[in-house]
């Protein structure tokens, strides 16, 4: 793969333009592209060094106004340069460091069958979305933004696909596949296992219904922003690293 070749494209095609989804509302406002309602995040602009403390801190305030708190994701090729300070000055935390991989769908991914008793299951309705919220709060350790009647509303996004791995009948992970309408790109995000499950191939399974599921749609090229610890899983599945990146967060009210 063309590493910088994805990088210019994903910014491109999905960071610039990003597809409508369901309970979010997308808008410029002055230099930045907000994304707002159910999930508030920012991670796309266009200002430069000399106004990156100003924006900054009017996208807090007004972010804070909401009172739902604010992920600003910020890649290592992302300019300006001073963006990072600029955050910290605006009470802005560096909650997160990632890795932006990718994975080329059109190769043969040599991947192992589900360990036995593992069954990885599309989500269809209210009590799956419950099972899927469950294993995001043990498997972070912090209670998630979103509730069970706002991710059962989004069943019907055709953007979404929510999925969650069985181990003998029980949710012990779960995750979502992200498509971009237009763009040869699909993400997988959100992806984490309970800590007693870890270790026994439940992610990798995961990984892998939810990479076949976006190779059957037509898409290219499958990206993930990894944590530390699903970045070496993911390196062995043949995904490679394209950017460091930094989620800033800003707590919400």
């Amino acid at each position: 793969m063309d590493l910088a070749e994805i990088r210019e494209r994903f910014d491109r095609e999905v960071r610039a333009h990003p597809p409508a989804q369901i309970g979010r509302t997308t808008a410029w406002h002055d230099g930045v592209l907000r994304h707002t309602e159910a999930y508030n995040f920012i991670d796309w602009w266009d200002f430069g060094e000399d106004r990156a403390f100003e924006v900054a801190a009017r996208e807090a305030a007004f972010y804070a106004g909401l009172g739902g708190g604010l992920k600003w994701k910020v890649y290592e090729h992302d300019a300006p340069a001073n963006l990072g300070a600029a955050l910290q000055a605006a009470g802005f935390e560096a909650a997160q460091h990632e890795t932006f991989m990718a994975f080329d769908l059109a190769g043969t991914a040599d991947w192992p069958a589900p360990p036995e008793g593992v069954e990885v299951r599309r989500i269809a309705d209210g009590a799956g979305v419950a099972d899927f919220l469950a294993v995001h709060d043990a498997a972070f350790g912090e209670p998630g933004s979103w509730t069970v009647d706002f991710l059962a509303s989004r069943l019907a996004d055709p953007t979404l696909a929510i999925y969650v791995a069985y181990v003998d009948g029980e949710p012990a992970t779960g995750g979502r596949l992200e498509v971009y309408p237009g763009t040869s790109f699909a993400g997988l995000y959100g992806g984490g296992t309970i800590p007693a499950y870890r270790g026994r191939g439940v992610y990798r399974a995961l990984v892998a219904a939810r990479a076949a599921e976006a190779r059957r749609l037509g898409y290219r090229t499958l990206i993930v922003d990894a944590r530390d610890t699903s970045r070496p899983i993911l390196a062995r599945l043949g995904f490679e690293p394209v950017a460091r990146l930094t989620a800033w967060r800003l707590p919400a009210a």
